[in-house]
C-alpha cells in the first residue's frame, strides 16, 4: 500500500509533464504555421490556396513513393532522388490545373462508398442474369442527362462512380452545359428508364451532399477556364 501511495505522486508528475509538452510541441507547431502562412509566398505554379497545395504535396509524395517502389529498396538516397525526381516532373511536365473546390464530409463520403458497394453486387447480378435468360436480348439506349455538380473534379468523381456499376458508361461529358451521355445496358421498359434516372438523381444529390454543399461552396480562381482560348467564361456557359 505505501509503494502505490508513493507511487501516485510521481505519475501525477508524469502525466503533468507529458500533458505540457504536448501543448508545447502543439503551440510551436501552430506558431510555425501561421509564420509560414504569413512569410512564406507559396510559388504560383505550387497552388493557389491551402488545397491545392495539399495536392500538389500529395503529387509529391505519390511519386517519390512509386520511384521508391520501383527501385524495390527504402533508403535515403532512394527518397531524396525520387524527391527530387517528382519536384522535377511537377514542374516541368503539369499536369492541366484542375480547381479543388468543395469540401469533405466523412459521412455523406461513406454513405457514397456504401451505395457504391451494394449498387455494384446488384447491378452485376442483373448484367449476368440478362446474359444468360432466354428470351429477347437487352436492348440498350445512350441517354443524355443533366447534373447539378458544379466542381469538374466532383463530377469526374459521379463519371467513375457511374462506370464502376455495371450496365452504365458515360461515353461523353459536356461540361460547360453538365450534361452526361450514358449508354445504359438495358432500357426495355418505362420501368428501367425511371429506376435509371432516379440512380442519377442520387448519385447528383450524394456527391453534392459528400463533396460540395451550397452552404459551404467556394469557387477556385480558376473555375470555368476555358481551355480552348484560356479565359474565364460565364457561368452559363457564354462567351465573356
Amino acid at each position: 500500500m505505501k509503494n502505490r501511495s508513493a507511487a501516485r505522486p510521481v505519475r501525477a508528475r508524469i502525466i503533468t509533464a507529458w500533458r505540457v509538452s504536448l501543448l508545447f510541441i502543439f503551440w510551436h507547431v501552430v506558431s510555425g504555421y501561421v509564420w509560414i502562412r504569413d512569410h512564406v509566398r507559396i510559388p504560383r505554379w505550387f497552388g493557389s490556396d491551402s488545397r491545392e497545395v495539399a495536392v500538389r504535396l500529395w503529387s509529391l509524395a505519390w511519386l517519390t513513393f512509386v520511384w521508391v517502389l520501383l527501385w524495390g529498396t527504402v533508403s535515403w538516397a532512394n527518397i531524396i532522388g525520387g524527391l527530387v525526381l517528382a519536384t522535377a516532373i511537377v514542374t516541368l511536365l503539369p499536369l492541366p490545373r484542375v480547381p479543388v473546390e468543395g469540401r469533405i464530409h466523412p459521412i455523406g463520403l461513406l454513405i457514397l462508398i456504401g451505395r457504391l458497394i451494394v449498387d455494384f453486387f446488384i447491378s452485376s447480378a442483373q448484367v449476368a442474369w440478362a446474359a444468360i435468360r432466354p428470351g429477347k436480348p437487352p436492348l440498350g439506349a445512350v441517354i443524355r442527362v443533366r447534373v447539378a455538380i458544379k466542381s469538374d473534379l466532383v463530377l469526374t468523381l459521379a463519371v467513375d462512380y457511374l462506370n464502376l456499376v455495371p450496365g452504365t458508361m458515360v461515353l461523353e461529358i459536356d461540361h460547360r452545359r453538365r450534361m452526361l451521355y450514358v449508354h445504359v445496358f438495358d432500357v426495355r421498359d418505362e420501368k428501367r428508364l425511371v429506376a435509371f434516372r432516379k440512380q442519377i438523381a442520387f448519385v447528383e444529390r450524394a456527391f453534392i451532399r459528400a463533396f460540395e454543399r451550397d452552404s459551404e461552396w467556394h469557387p477556385s480562381p480558376y473555375h470555368g477556364i476555358d481551355e480552348d482560348f484560356h479565359r474565364v467564361a460565364r457561368s452559363n456557359g457564354g462567351e465573356p
